[in-house]
């Protein structure tokens, strides 16, 4: 079924029909179907998204921007066509705003060179939050050792949300405030227009980590706020190896380009170098043309549904899923984060009964569901809940309460293997 196939009311969607848009679904191990919960690691794809990446790879791969054939011009449009698309899904006021990068981590550490070494000196403030990923911290770990500049941190409330007691003394004097808009680990979702208001109140720059926030909920870049918003095309049923930066354009321009190199530059000389309009000024080289495609067809995709619709379906799943485990094993199991849907996503990170996470994620794969285990790339936040690792089974449009019904039965596998 194609896209345009099912563009549905959002009481009509079959959410069915969606999950048999997805080969991976179809697979069994051991005569058994696979139950995929790790979307917020990466997303499954939809055949939508493949069928659009082998036609342009097998019909209509050619170089963009430096050929004039016709097959080169025609790839170059679909490229160009994928960043639109991109730009009118995050509300961007310009498509030339949109930034593709190798990932969302790249567009992080983008942002923590070029601008970061442009604006920042020793004292200087950078606030983050204690919820962070990994590419939202070490990146400015890395310009405090360079520059000496300040870190500041949010702090978490007792539920798992940003605790805002005292932002305007943490912003007081911050030049950069950079934070997620929904924690891998615990699915909160923050104020993002609160926090990017509040950074300009305080003379700060709002830069947003959306990479969790983008695939599940409508997202309005304006609305928000932001200056900067980076995410990723992997966890929005797009192919991995491309990542997008969004960006005001004035801010864009002010900032030294990040990598060099072809396709980035006007005009080089023995005695220095001009840069290109931006985007071309932050794609350096030969881009990710295939993922590009692929990204287009995964935007396209999402939008049949609606992404308010999608929001809806796993806000009743989360929903049925807190009910479901608590219901069934109570103080037994131990849900990390807010238990209002309002301000959380579809994660749900766990620790069952004093099995060791690991120990779950193995048993629970013996049934062939997919969870992941660790520390999911948030050390810090892991120590505040006083954890080396949790269980962590996330939703996408696929998932149904079946799945849920399967991860409960499975934990009570685990209480048998491990005699608890």
């Amino acid at each position: 079924m194609s896209t345009t196939d099912r563009s549905l009311a959002p009481d009509r969607t079959d959410w069915t029909t969606v999950r048999s848009d997805f080969p991976f679904l179809e697979r069994r191990i051991d005569g058994q179907p696979v139950i995929y919960l790790d979307s917020a690691n990466t997303s499954q794809k939809p055949r939508q998204v493949i069928d659009a990446m082998s036609t342009f790879m097998a019909t209509g791969y050619a170089p963009i921007n430096r050929s004039a054939y016709r097959m080169a011009g025609e790839a170059t449009d679909a490229y160009e066509n994928a960043r639109r698309a991109v730009a009118r899904f995050v509300n961007a006021p310009s498509a030339d705003e949109i930034i593709f990068t190798k990932n969302a981590t790249e567009s992080i550490n983008l942002v923590a060179t070029a601008w970061g070494r442009q604006n920042l000196g020793e004292g200087d403030v950078v606030v983050l939050t204690h919820m962070e990923h990994h590419a939202n911290i070490v990146p400015w770990h890395m310009l405090a050792a360079e520059r000496g500049i300040e870190l500041r941190w949010v702090p978490l409330t007792a539920d798992g949300q940003l605790d805002l007691t005292d932002l305007d003394r943490l912003l007081d004097g911050a030049k950069m405030f950079s934070f997620t808009a929904m924690s891998n680990v615990l699915g909160t979702l923050p104020p993002v227009e609160h926090l990017c208001t509040a950074a300009h109140a305080a003379g700060a720059v709002a830069f947003v980590d959306a990479c969790q926030f983008v695939p599940h909920n409508a997202t309005d870049v304006q609305a928000w706020g932001a200056d900067l918003v980076a995410f990723s095309s992997h966890k929005m049923c797009g192919p991995s190896g491309i990542g997008l930066l969004w960006g005001r354009m004035e801010l864009l321009d002010s900032m030294p380009p990040f990598i060099g190199g072809g396709n980035m530059i006007d005009d080089v000389r023995l005695d220095g170098f001009t840069t290109a309009p931006v985007p071309a000024k932050y794609e350096a080289g030969t881009p990710p043309i295939v993922e590009a495609i692929g990204l287009g067809a995964a935007v396209e995709y999402l939008e049949a549904i609606g992404m308010d619709e999608v929001r809806r379906h796993e806000m009743e799943l989360t929903r049925y899923a807190l009910d479901t485990l608590v219901g069934r094993y109570g103080h037994d199991i131990t849900i990390h984060g807010p238990t209002n849907l309002e301000v959380r996503g579809g994660v749900l990170s766990f620790a069952f009964r004093d099995i060791h996470p690991h120990d779950v994620s193995q048993v629970l794969d013996e049934r062939n569901i997919c969870v992941r285990a660790g520390h999911h790339c948030a050390k810090p936040l892991m120590r505040l809940l006083g954890a080396n690792a949790t269980a962590r089974a996330s939703f996408y449009l696929y998932n149904t309460t079946d799945d849920v019904d399967a991860l409960a039965d499975a934990l009570d596998g685990a209480t048998d293997i491990f005699g608890l």
